[in-house]
């Protein structure tokens, strides 16, 4: 079973997807935390790290085939921009998600997890999905504004991550039902 959570910052990405780890008891695998791990081991600060990400596409590579290899694995909750995307690209068979929110609900939500003022932190959302999308599209062709690649795409504006999980639950234990089972 594989199940892929995407989106844009601050959409409630890590938190849906750790929680869903927790429910269906899988490993919980986050691109960002290999991207963070990645500058960390460069003594790159984050915006720099994206930076040189914008100038050496081997950098996105290197994680994107090692996302690539977890999705071929299966048996995880793969969390990441573009981990829908790999799994289709590859012809994996996984439950892909997209979640979205507002600008303002996803600053605010940034705003409050890293102690900022949530306007600064519209701009640098924009800003980060905007360099993302670039890159992306750059070198793979992929374009974050087609959701088409989804099963399912859901607002995260008006409801809690609990719930948001509560229905990716029933949508996951019926794709991956045993024949015959729903």
């Amino acid at each position: 079973m594989l199940v892929t959570i995407s989106g844009v910052p601050g959409s409630g990405k890590t938190t849906v997807a750790r929680l869903l780890a927790r429910r269906l008891e899988l490993p919980h695998i986050y691109a960002g935390d290999l991207y963070r791990a990645e500058a960390k081991r460069r003594a790159m600060t984050l915006e720099e790290f994206n930076r040189e990400s914008e100038r050496d596409h081997s950098i996105d590579r290197k994680l994107d085939d090692e996302m690539a290899a977890h999705a071929r694995r299966g048996n995880c909750i793969l969390e990441g921009r573009l981990a829908g995307y790999l799994a289709a690209a590859d012809g994996v068979d996984a439950f892909k998600v997209w979640l979205t929110a507002s600008d303002e609900v996803r600053a605010r939500r940034v705003a409050q997890r890293e102690n900022g003022d949530w306007r600064r932190v519209e701009e640098e959302n924009r800003a980060r999905h905007e360099s993302d999308a670039r890159r992306y599209r750059e070198i793979y062709g992929f374009n974050l504004a087609d959701t088409e690649v989804y099963d399912l795409v859901l607002s995260s504006d008006d409801r809690t991550p609990e719930q948001i999980v509560e229905e990716l639950v029933a949508h996951v234990r019926r794709r991956f039902a045993p024949e015959g089972e729903t």
